[in-house]
């Protein structure tokens, strides 16, 4: 009673109530705006730093160094390389035929870029190529007893432990000397082994012959041995046309098992990243990203002094925490990355008679790819649980705003308790009463209830609670009313709460009345 006294003092709570749930909706509203604008700038970071020259370039220098055969041979490429024969034939003929472009398909002088190749015309190859080899010392690995007499070198699986670092062979060149690494480039993760950087090194020529003389020296000297473990092809192209660099690298690991397994890497890139209006936008876009990471962050420190540990328990919460980790991530990646291109980027490029180093600038600008394409992935996550929360307050307000009924309602099921009730009295004449309410179609219940031996007060009482439950209905279930918020008065509320205890009543008392015809079925 006292509950209904609040509510019956407390007009304006209700008010206020409604309120406060429009204002929830509302900021719930405005929060799916604010973090779909956001979302759409996420994606045109991720895919505006992509497009289809990407592809098409990647697409025809693996077509150009990787389905290349060689002469006379259809058969063998740099896939289907399996020896150390297959793997000189391919070095000596595929591999060289496309790195030196020094003529028109007419055979005509191809114009002179200070004596630089252009691959397909229209590649311009940055540097020389280089080549590196990776190897193990003799006795990484025990033979058996039995099997000494046969074999009294054993060469284990790579490992930095197990790495020669010895020179060999004429010992005159750097190919034959071991050296180590001046580079910023991360470790090659490949088949068999996670291989570092540094080895017997040695880079191409300019000219077409003198590399091929280079082969040839190097094969007749055997500079591939039994301790070789794998052998790397580095080397970087530029395409004016499209604004894109395209770093190749080609590996043939050598397992202990003998034989070839090649794998590739072609990595095109955008390192000279603003150069049109596109350009632009996108760091215009890069920019918006920074202002929303700090309008984020500050909601969610405002979130954590009000509601401190609370705030933990929501696993919704560690996902915004994820997110936003994830985009200070990259967004350090992407400052790192171009702070690097700032400080390489033209040292590499005068660097003409030397191997430029473009794979250390390729990895970062994958790392960064990588990271924002989990960040966008937990983005999405986050923008479904935010429309599905938006869904359930719309369908709620919806409901209530064209004043949709209850798909339970109490009265139905207290009319056909009645029927119940009516049918356990008169067990032999159940269906032929139910003839006989079928044949009068929708009689006067009141009079029936009468003839039937109800009481006069319990049946006033009915009555009553039909008036209200009509006038309670008109009011608050019509389908014409469009406003969901309709005020109710202290008179409708104590007509409301005498309703509720009716009902309440009534339900006890069918409850007995059931109780009864139920001992009394039983007694039969």
């Amino acid at each position: 009673m006292a509950e209904a006294s609040r509510w019956h003092r407390g007009g304006a709570s209700k008010h206020k109530l409604h309120y406060r749930k429009e204002v929830e909706i509302t900021t719930t509203l405005q929060e799916l705006l604010l973090y779909f604008i956001f979302l759409i700038n996420l994606c045109i970071l991720t895919f505006g730093m992509v497009n289809p020259h990407m592809y098409y370039l990647n697409k025809v220098m693996s077509s150009l160094f990787l389905d290349t055969s060689v002469p006379g041979e259809e058969r063998t490429n740099f896939k289907s390389i399996r020896s150390v024969t297959d793997f000189w034939k391919f070095m000596e003929g595929p591999l060289l035929e496309g790195l030196y472009w020094d003529s028109w398909y007419n055979n005509q002088q191809l114009y002179n870029l200070k004596n630089s190749s252009r691959i397909y015309y229209e590649n311009i190859l940055l540097g020389v190529p280089r080549v590196r080899q990776l190897k193990v010392r003799n006795n990484t690995c025990k033979v058996y007893s039995s099997f000494q007499s046969l074999m009294s070198e054993c060469y284990g699986k790579y490992t930095s432990a197990n790495e020669d670092l010895s020179n060999f062979g004429l010992q005159i060149n750097t190919e034959w000397r071991y050296s180590t690494s001046n580079t910023n480039s991360p470790w090659h993760w490949g088949f068999l082994g996670v291989y570092r950087n540094g080895g017997y090194i040695f880079t191409l020529s300019k000219s077409k012959s003198e590399t091929k003389n280079k082969f040839i020296d190097l094969r007749l000297n055997s500079w591939i041995t039994r301790g070789t473990r794998v052998i790397f092809i580095d080397f970087s192209l530029y395409n004016a046309n499209v604004n894109l660099f395209c770093i190749i690298r080609l590996v043939a690991e050598f397992p202990a098992t003998g034989g070839i397994l090649t794998s590739w890497q072609f990595y095109s890139v955008k390192l000279l990243r603003y150069v049109s209006y596109y350009d632009y936008f996108i760091a215009s876009c890069e920019i918006t990203f920074c202002i929303f990471l700090f309008v984020f962050t500050t909601q969610e420190v405002k979130k954590i002094k009000e509601f401190k540990s609370a705030y933990f328990k929501s696993i919704w919460n560690w996902l915004e925490l994820l997110l936003l980790l994830l985009c200070f991530v990259a967004v350090s990646f992407n400052t790192y990355y171009n702070v690097q291109i700032f400080l390489l980027l033209g040292q590499l490029l005068k660097s003409t008679e030397k191997y430029s180093d473009f794979y250390f600038l390729a990895c970062w600008h994958i790392y960064y790819n990588n990271m924002i394409a989990i960040t966008i992935f937990f983005a999405w996550i986050k923008n479904m649980f935010l429309a599905i929360i938006n869904d359930t307050y719309s369908e709620v307000k919806a409901d209530y705003s064209i004043g949709r009924r209850p798909d339970f309602e109490l009265g139905k099921m207290i009319k056909q308790s009645y029927k119940n009730v009516l049918e356990k009295f008169r067990l032999k004449k159940a269906q032929k009463d139910e003839d006989k309410k079928t044949s009068k179609g929708s009689g006067d219940l009141a009079e029936q209830a009468r003839r039937e031996g109800f009481d006069e007060n319990e049946i006033q009482k009915a009555e009553q609670m039909k008036k209200w439950k009509e006038r309670l209905e008109k009011k608050y279930y019509s389908m014409e009313i469009q406003d969901d918020y309709q005020p109710v008065t202290q008179e409708e509320f104590r007509e409301l709460f005498l309703y509720a205890v009716e009902l309440e009543k009534e339900l006890h008392y069918i409850n007995l009345k059931l109780n009864q015809v139920v001992r009394k079925v039983s007694a039969l």
